[in-house]
């Protein structure tokens, strides 16, 4: 499984806040960016967020992604 988090980048500091979570429950890493690029636009979250990225069942980072570069 891996938890997708998208989040808000703040320009001072680089600082990340999380705007929302989302569990995927799939062993595929190429399945779970896709589905996480898909929702980029579609998840009804508070703000829309600058990025996002896909954590392992350990929490480790094996994802990044910012539309803007």
């Amino acid at each position: 499984m891996f938890v997708i988090e998208f989040f808000r980048i703040r320009d001072t500091d680089k600082a990340h806040a999380v705007l929302g979570s989302v569990e995927h429950d799939t062993t595929d890493l190429e399945e779970a960016k896709v589905r996480a690029r898909s929702m980029f636009e579609t998840l009804d979250m508070p703000q829309r967020p600058d990025a996002l990225r896909i954590l392992d069942p350990n929490g480790d980072e094996v994802f990044f992604w910012n539309p803007q570069g």
